[in-house]
C-alpha cells in the first residue's frame, strides 16, 4: 500500500515536475515572444513615425509647391506684360525711325515692317504680311519706281534676287522717281530670316555733291592763288633782274663812297626782295602739300663749306669767325634733295650771323651709322648771338614769327624761315629743335636719316698717319681753294692758295718748299696739265695731284708719269684723306726724278672765241646779260624771241646757250624743242641753259621735259653764268676769262 502511495507520490511528483519544466519552458517561450512582440511594436512605431513624418514632409512639399507655382504663375505673367511692354516699345521705336525696316522669314515672305517700309509702295499696291520678297521686286520693277540705269526691268529683277542669294549682301544705293537715294543693307538671320533696312541717303548724298562742288571751288581758287604767285613771281623778278644786275654791275665800276653806299643800299634791298618773295613763294608750296624733294647724290660738307664762304662776307663785316666741325668719321656724300639741304642749312646759319654781332658761328656734323646704308645726322649750329628767352622759344618755328624785343627789332624779315626750315626737315622724316639763353647765344639743329653714298670703309685695317706738313692749292673757283684749304687744314697741313697756274708758278719760283701740289684741270690761263709739265721742266719734282671734273681726262690722267695721283671732282675726304696716307708713307717717293728736257713745243693752235647765244625779249635784262660777260673773251648774240633763237642757232652755231622761258611769239620751251628735233637729224646737242623768272612747283619739271639741261633763276648773278660758260668751254675756243681772271 505504502509502496503504491510511494509510487503515486512519485509519480505526482514527476508529474508536477515535469509541470514545472514545461510552465518554465513555456515561460521562456512566452518571454521571448514578448521580446519579438516587443521588438516588432517598436519598428512597427518608428514606423509609423517615419510615414507620419513623411506625410507631414510631404503635405508641406505640397503646399510650398503650390505657393511655387503660384510664384510662377506670377512671374510668368509678368514676364509676358515686360514681354508686351518691350515689343511694343521695340515697334513703337521702329515705327519712330525714318530708315524702312522689314524681317521676311526662311521661305522669303514678310513677317513684318515699319510704315517708312511700306510707304515707299504707297500709291502703287499695298504689301501685306505673307508677301514674298520676289513679289516686292516684281511690283518695284514693273511700276519702276526706281532708276534701273538703261537695264530691261527683267534683268534688274534677276541682279537683285542674286544679291540676296549671296551669303554676304552688299549694300546697294538705288535712286527713286521722285530723286531720293535709298540705301539698302540686308543681311542674314541666325534662323534664315531676312532683316532689310532701306535708309533714305538723299540728305548725304546732296551734302557730298555741295562738299564735292566746295572741294571744286576751292582746288580752283589754290589753283588760281598759285597762278597768281607765279605770275607775280615773274613780274617781280623780270624788273628785279635788271635792278639787281645793274647795281651788282655799278658796284664794279668806279664810284665815290657816297655812291658805293647808295649802290650797295640798291643791291641789298633788291636781296632782301627777293628773299621775301622765295620764302612766301616756298610757304605757299608747303601749305599746299605740292613741295616735292628730288634726293640725288650731293656732298654735305662741300655744301656746308659753300654756304660759309658765301656768308664769309657779311660775318667778317662784324669780326664774327664762322667755323666747321665736321665728324672725321663721317662720309661726307649723301642722297638727299641738295637744294633743300642747302636751304635748310642756309636758314639756320644766315639766321645765327644775323643775330650774332661778336664771337662765332659754329656749324657741326655729327652722326652715327643706323645700317649697312643709312647714317643718323645731326646737324647744330650755334652762335654767341642775342639767344632767345625761354618763353619765345616755342614760337620761333612758327609762321610770320620774329621775337618780339628791343634787342632783334633792328632785324628785318619774313619771319618765315624757321617755318619753311621746319617743314623741309618733317618732309624729311627728321626732326627740329632750339636751346637758348637769353644774352648768350642759341643752338637750332635738326635730325635727318638718310642714305649714304660713299662706299664703307673697313674699320679693321690700320690707317697711317699724315706727316706732310705743307700744300699749294691751285684753282680759278674761290669755294674750291677755301674748301680744299679746310680740309687739308683739317689733317695738319699749312696750305697757300693761287687761284691760277701763273701765279703757282711764282710762288714755287720764289723758292717755297711743298710736299704736295693739288691742281685742278680746267684753268683759264694754264691748266692743271700743263701746269704739270712746267713744273717738271723747271726740275721741280713736288709730287702733284690733279683734280678733275672730266671722266674721259681723268682716265687719260692716270698715265701721267708727271703726276702722283688724279682725284676726280667734287674730291671726297675719303679720297683726299688716302691719297695723303699714301704720300706719307716711308717708302712711297716723295719727289719725282726731273725728267729729261722736253722737245721745243709746236707753235700754238690759233684758237676761236667760244659761242654763246642769249634769247631774251627784255632789252633791260639783254643790258644787264651783255654787262655781265663783257671781260669774257666770248662772241655774244642775242635772240628777240623764240622763233629769232632757233633762227640763230642755225646760223650762229653756238656752243651754249641761254634761253629765256617766258618770250613772245614761241617762248623758251617751245623753242628748245624745235632745236632738240633739228638736232637729231645732225647728230649733236648744244647745251641749253635756261633763264626763268617762275619759281613754281612743276616749273622745273616742264623746263627739262622739254630738253633744256640747266636752268638760272633771275635775277641773274655773274658768278653762275660764268660758272655755266666755264662749264661748256670747248678745247678748241680760247679760254674765257683772261689770265689772272677770277669770277
Amino acid at each position: 500500500m505504502d509502496a503504491v502511495l510511494a509510487e503515486k507520490l512519485a509519480q505526482e511528483r514527476r508529474a508536477r515536475l515535469a509541470a514545472e519544466r514545461l510552465l518554465e519552458q513555456k515561460k521562456r517561450e512566452l518571454f521571448a515572444a514578448n521580446q519579438k512582440l516587443a521588438l516588432h511594436a517598436r519598428a512597427l512605431s518608428e514606423q509609423i513615425v517615419q510615414q507620419r513624418h513623411g506625410l507631414q514632409q510631404a503635405l508641406t512639399e505640397a503646399a510650398s509647391l503650390k505657393g511655387e507655382n503660384s510664384r510662377v504663375l506670377g512671374d510668368l505673367q509678368r514676364a509676358e506684360s515686360v514681354a508686351m511692354i518691350a515689343q511694343r516699345r521695340l515697334w513703337d521705336a521702329l515705327e519712330t525711325i525714318r530708315d524702312g525696316f522689314a524681317v521676311y522669314d526662311n521661305d522669303l515672305r514678310l513677317v513684318v515692317a515699319n510704315k517708312a517700309y511700306l510707304s515707299f509702295f504707297h500709291g502703287e499696291v499695298a504689301i501685306t504680311a505673307g508677301v514674298t520678297y520676289d513679289a516686292v521686286l516684281k511690283i518695284v520693277a514693273k511700276h519702276e519706281m526706281v532708276d534701273m540705269a538703261g537695264r530691261d526691268p527683267l534683268d534688274w529683277h534677276h541682279e537683285m534676287i542674286a544679291r540676296i542669294r549671296r551669303e554676304h549682301i552688299e549694300p546697294i544705293v538705288l535712286r527713286t522717281r521722285e530723286g531720293r537715294h535709298i540705301k539698302l543693307i540686308d543681311r542674314w538671320g541666325e534662323d534664315g530670316d531676312l532683316v532689310c533696312l532701306a535708309q533714305d541717303i538723299t540728305h548725304i548724298i546732296e551734302r557730298e555733291q555741295e562738299l564735292e562742288e566746295a572741294r571744286n571751288r576751292a582746288e580752283a581758287a589754290n589753283r588760281a592763288k598759285s597762278a597768281f604767285l607765279a605770275n607775280m613771281s615773274h613780274e617781280i623778278r623780270t624788273p628785279m633782274n635788271g635792278v639787281v644786275g645793274m647795281a651788282e654791275l655799278l658796284g664794279e665800276t668806279k664810284l665815290t663812297d657816297e655812291q658805293e653806299l647808295y649802290v650797295e643800299t640798291i643791291r641789298s634791298s633788291g636781296e632782301a626782295l627777293l628773299t621775301i618773295i622765295n620764302d612766301v613763294l616756298d610757304y605757299s608750296k608747303i601749305e599746299a602739300e605740292r613741295l616735292k624733294l628730288y634726293p640725288e647724290i650731293f656732298d654735305l660738307e662741300r655744301c656746308l663749306h659753300e654756304i660759309m664762304v658765301l656768308l664769309q662776307p657779311s660775318a667778317k663785316d662784324k669780326g664774327v669767325k664762322l667755323l666747321v666741325d665736321y665728324d672725321l668719321f663721317l662720309p661726307t656724300r649723301f642722297i638727299a634733295d641738295p637744294g633743300r639741304m642747302r636751304q635748310i642749312m642756309t636758314n639756320l646759319i644766315g639766321n645765327a650771323v644775323k643775330f650774332t654781332n661778336a664771337g662765332h658761328v659754329l656749324a657741326r656734323v655729327v652722326g652715327f651709322e643706323r645700317d649697312a646704308e643709312h647714317y643718323e645726322l645731326h646737324v647744330t649750329v650755334e652762335d654767341t648771338g642775342i639767344g632767345i628767352s625761354p618763353d619765345n622759344l616755342e614760337h620761333v618755328f612758327g609762321e610770320f614769327n620774329q621775337v618780339e624785343s628791343t634787342s632783334n627789332r633792328r632785324f628785318e624779315g619774313t619771319g618765315l624761315g624757321l617755318a619753311i626750315t621746319r617743314q623741309l626737315v618733317h618732309l624729311m622724316g627728321g626732326s627740329v629743335w632750339v636751346d637758348s639763353q637769353l644774352g648768350e647765344g642759341s643752338c637750332f639743329g635738326f635730325r635727318v636719316i638718310l642714305p649714304r653714298a660713299e662706299p664703307v670703309e673697313p674699320i679693321d685695317q690700320p690707317t697711317p698717319p699724315v706727316t706732310l706738313r705743307a700744300a699749294l692749292v691751285v684753282d680759278d673757283l674761290l669755294v674750291n681753294r677755301v674748301i680744299l684749304e679746310r680740309q687739308l687744314e683739317t689733317y695738319g697741313l699749312e696750305v697757300t692758295l693761287c687761284r691760277s697756274g701763273t701765279e703757282a708758278l711764282k710762288v714755287l719760283d720764289d723758292g717755297t718748299r711743298f710736299d704736295l701740289v693739288l691742281t685742278d684741270h680746267h684753268m683759264p690761263d694754264l691748266d692743271g696739265l700743263e701746269l704739270t709739265r712746267r713744273l717738271r721742266a723747271m726740275g721741280n719734282a713736288t709730287p702733284i695731284l690733279l683734280l678733275t671734273s672730266d671722266s674721259a681726262a681723268l682716265d687719260a690722267a692716270q698715265g701721267n708719269c708727271d703726276l702722283f695721283g688724279c682725284l676726280e671732282k667734287p674730291v671726297l675726304r675719303s679720297d683726299l684723306f688716302r691719297m695723303l696716307q699714301k704720300l706719307s708713307l716711308p717708302g712711297e717717293p716723295r719727289a719725282l726724278e726731273p725728267p729729261p728736257p722736253p722737245p721745243p713745243p709746236p707753235p700754238p693752235k690759233v684758237k676761236r672765241q667760244m659761242r654763246v647765244l642769249a634769247a631774251e625779249d627784255n632789252r633791260t635784262n639783254q643790258l644787264v646779260f651783255g654787262k655781265m660777260v663783257k671781260d669774257f673773251d666770248i662772241e655774244l648774240r642775242f635772240a628777240a624771241n623764240g622763233l629769232e633763237a632757233v633762227e640763230e642757232w642755225r646760223r650762229f652755231q653756238p656752243d651754249l646757250i641761254f634761253m629765256d622761258i617766258s618770250m613772245p611769239e614761241m617762248d623758251g620751251r617751245e623753242a628748245t624743242q624745235t632745236i632738240r628735233l633739228h638736232e637729231q637729224d645732225k647728230g649733236t646737242r648744244v647745251p641749253i641753259c635756261a633763264l626763268t623768272a617762275h619759281a613754281m612747283e612743276g616749273d622745273s619739271d616742264s623746263i627739262f621735259a622739254a630738253g633744256i639741261d640747266f636752268y638760272l633763276t633771275k635775277p641773274l648773278r655773274k658768278a653762275s653764268i660764268a660758272e655755266r660758260i666755264l662749264a661748256h668751254q670747248p678745247e678748241d675756243a680760247r679760254p674765257v676769262l683772261p689770265e689772272g681772271g677770277d669770277i
